[in-house]
């Protein structure tokens, strides 16, 4: 049973979604308090991965804790992600490759642990992104004709 934290819907609209994966994050006590509480802001995040192999994720804002006095956290620090490695060297080669980066899509408990869903993608050009608006208002309309029939 999972229960999501936050989302990034702006990913959405952004970029070309090209596939999924789950990850864990190392936190610290006062981040994971937080993270409970919900004041996480991934928007602005992205994934790095580094020349020792392990993945990153940079830019994710998680506020200090109310009461977490002198051992509070750093906002904006870089935080390490957790996969096997195999699956490193893959996203790796590809990220290399393709040009695609790696973004987070949400943040979620899974069994009492954080995890994040990480996602391969592309950006989109500025008409693919209007394109994507059109059929989404398309849709809408279509649904609403159909709705009030």
């Amino acid at each position: 049973m999972s229960k999501t934290i936050v989302r990034n819907r702006k990913a959405w609209h952004e970029y070309e979604i090209l596939e999924k994966f789950e990850a864990g994050i190392a936190l610290v006590g006062t981040e994971v308090k937080s993270v409970r509480l919900g004041k996480v802001k991934i928007t602005e995040a992205y994934c790095n991965i580094n020349d020792t192999l392990q993945m990153d994720l940079h830019e994710m804002e998680i506020s200090p804790y109310t009461f977490g006095n002198i051992h509070n956290h750093k906002t904006k620090r870089v935080r390490k992600l957790l996969m096997h490695k195999r699956e490193i060297n893959r996203l790796l080669s590809k990220v290399k490759e393709k040009g695609l980066t790696l973004i987070p899509l949400s943040l979620y408990f899974k069994n009492d642990k954080v995890k994040v869903e990480i996602a391969l993608v592309k950006g989109k050009k500025l008409h693919d992104k209007r394109a994507a608006l059109k059929d989404k208002d398309a849709k809408r309309e279509i649904d609403r004709a159909i709705k009030y029939q």
